[in-house]
């Protein structure tokens, strides 16, 4: 299959392509501009379609944006069933699986801001979040029940409690950084953090992949001191 006729309209390669206008023109302005300032003429317009046209793929710019919800959790996913379940190295697991977020609504910046301020407003993409991010809030509850068993991870009284929390702490961070809020996290230092906060939580130490090798402040080094 090719690559005009891949997506919701088989079959239709313009209808494709104007689908695709559409959703790339409505994420080069929110860029610059919040939901609220930004009007489905000027999204017609720059994607070289008619008004009526646009209403032909979308019912409204809100459904553009739940479209990009859409291409984003189901890059999200695909990452996901990609890294597995953890192995030898819980830390670094946890570490790639966060990552994922990290690097996915990263590249969609202003989309991932304008989906978090739109939520509060608009029910169906409150909804839509909240059935899309309950699949990894229940995949996060399950690999800590499973981590639990295996012997490695502390007890937690309510794992699926503390994946909401955990959860909830990703998306308010990640956005805050995006935003550029302060106070917030900048860019180059979230994954690190997260992955921190989620491994000390969920097996009482840092997120080490393996232990450090570097000798702590004022330890002679071995090397010049051995006889």
């Amino acid at each position: 299959m090719s690559a005009t006729t891949r997506g919701r309209r088989e079959g239709r390669p313009s209808g494709d392509e104007r689908q695709r206008a559409i959703v790339e023109v409505f994420e080069g302005l929110l860029r610059t501009r919040s939901l609220a300032e930004i009007a489905v003429d000027e999204i017609a317009a720059g994607a070289a379609i008619s008004r009526s046209a646009f209403y032909f793929y979308f019912a409204s710019k809100q459904a553009v944006l739940l479209e990009l919800l859409d291409r984003m959790v189901a890059e999200v996913d695909e990452r996901l069933a990609g890294i597995g379940v953890p192995g030898d190295d819980p830390a670094a697991w946890w570490r790639s699986s966060i990552e994922v977020f990290v690097d996915v609504f990263g590249a969609h910046r202003a989309v991932s801001v304008s989906l978090a301020e739109a939520r509060a407003t608009v029910p169906e993409l409150r909804d839509e979040w909240a059935r899309r991010s309950g699949r990894w809030v229940d995949l996060t509850a399950s690999t800590i029940v499973a981590e639990r068993r295996r012997g490695r991870a502390r007890e937690i009284v309510d794992p699926r409690a503390t994946s909401v929390a955990l959860n909830a702490m990703n998306e308010r961070v990640l956005v805050a950084s995006f935003a550029g809020e302060q106070p917030g996290l900048a860019p180059d230092v979230v994954l690190d953090v997260l992955a921190d906060v989620w491994c000390t939580t969920i097996y009482g130490t840092p997120a080490r992949s393996r232990p450090s090798t570097d000798p702590e402040p004022g330890t002679p080094d071995p090397s010049t001191t051995a006889g």
